[in-house]
């Protein structure tokens, strides 16, 4: 029961997301890139454009054309890390945050109702089970790409 929910959930994100990226004249890669760099630096563990090139699977040429391209329509902003200034990370730039955030407000504002008569210690059970099933869905893609 759990696997389907999580597949219709996935499903449905899936079209929520296609449907931010046509509005945006964003090309399928482009939303997936804007989604995993918020993801990642969310975790804490923000993408260099290789590491995001290389959860996308494009190659180098690819990534810098896709970089360069979200880049310049203000979507994300290249930063340098304070800790090693050679290495340089994506992160959403303000024009970036402003269009997700008036895209996805609306959403955050249903999801928070349709959850605030969950108590909290159901949140914290559900919290647990999607991230042990998060943790194997990466093991599993980690596996199909690995060989």
């Amino acid at each position: 029961m759990i696997s389907s929910d999580v597949r219709a959930l996935s499903a449905v994100s899936e079209e929520i997301g296609r449907a931010f990226g046509a509005q945006h004249e964003l090309r399928p890669n482009d939303f997936r890139a804007l989604l995993l760099i918020m993801i990642a630096d969310v975790e804490g563990t923000p993408l260099t454009a290789g590491e995001l090139g290389n959860r996308l699977g494009l190659s180098s040429a690819a990534m810098t054309y896709l970089v360069e391209r979200m880049i310049e329509s203000g979507h994300i902003k290249r930063e340098k890390v304070a800790s090693d200034r050679r290495k340089v990370i994506l992160r959403y730039d303000a024009h970036g945050m402003e269009v997700a955030r008036g895209f996805f407000g609306p959403l955050g504002a249903r999801t928070s109702a349709a959850l605030a008569d969950i108590p909290d210690s159901d949140l914290a059970a559900a919290h647990r089970v999607f991230s042990v099933l998060i943790d194997a869905m990466r093991e599993h893609h980690d596996e199909l790409h690995a060989g």
